[in-house]
């Protein structure tokens, strides 16, 4: 947990808009198939929710706080 706040402190915004995509997409795509047939492992579209949520926090933080970086 903590190696991950650490990852997400060295990446730059548009790093971080482009994983947002990104997630955003695969999450679609894991959630159409799921309703489709059941995937293999369903945690994955939970864990790729919480990722999602983790960057755009960080992403919220960096726009009220800028001084910070």
């Amino acid at each position: 947990m903590a190696q991950d706040s650490l990852e997400l402190h060295s990446l730059s915004d548009q790093d971080i808009e482009v994983q947002i995509a990104e997630n955003k997409l695969r999450l679609k795509k894991l959630k159409f198939s799921h309703a489709v047939s059941p995937i293999e492992n369903p945690l994955t579209i939970k864990l790729l929710k919480k990722e999602t949520a983790r960057l755009r926090t960080e992403q919220r933080k960096r726009v009220l706080n800028p001084s910070a970086e």
